[in-house]
């Protein structure tokens, strides 16, 4: 691609891409302004136009990161089980972690310490518990599950990222059907309980 002269939303969209490419490639420690400006054939100075510093590039990112995880949970179809589409929904989650690791740690670990989210841009996960919360309310509503749809979908949520990052530390087991082994018993287990009577 040319060197882009104009600071238009065309770039804007353009180094967002670019910077995540970055990230994924080389990881927290390697992610720079000017690695990102270099790698989209631009200028440090245009990219501190359009984003303002580092942080706010790494804030672009971490919205970016929760609209493709909003996107691949939709695609997720819903049947007429509605637990079984909450274990489709952890499972898609996990898929988005062991493919977006750095940009997931991003989201969810909070690795860089010029950025740091306000309430506002933490209410970007927002779309994805409201997802989350509408499938367990249509399992709260047939009786499969017992108890408040909000309380539910974070314990899930919790569980499945705690899943992910183990399995992405190389905690969660040796081999592949070990780690799907803990990923099921444990969704099970979860799962169950709320299906118990209070």
């Amino acid at each position: 691609m040319p060197p882009a002269k104009q600071r238009t939303p065309a770039l804007r969209d353009h180094l967002l891409r670019v910077a995540v490419d970055v990230l994924a490639r080389e990881g927290v420690a390697g992610f720079t302004t000017r690695r990102v400006a270099r790698a989209a054939s631009t200028s440090p100075p245009a990219v501190y136009e359009l984003f303002g510093d580092k942080a706010g590039l790494v804030r672009a990112v971490f919205f970016e990161g929760f609209r493709v995880l909003r996107a691949h949970l939709e695609a997720v179809p819903a049947t007429e089980d509605p637990v079984a589409d909450l274990t489709a929904l952890a499972l898609a989650l996990r898929r988005f972690v062991a493919d977006n690791p750095t940009i997931a740690e991003v989201m969810f670990s909070r690795p860089f310490a010029d950025f740091d989210p306000t309430p506002d841009e933490s209410e970007a996960g927002a779309g994805v518990r409201r997802l989350v919360v509408s499938t367990v309310r249509r399992a709260t509503s047939t009786g499969a599950l017992r108890g408040d749809p909000t309380d539910i979908a974070h314990g899930l949520l919790a569980l499945a990222l705690g899943l992910a990052a183990a399995e992405q530390a190389g905690r969660l087991g040796t081999s592949a059907a070990s780690r799907d082994r803990r990923w099921a018993t444990s969704l099970r287990a979860l799962l169950t309980g709320y299906a118990a009577p209070a």
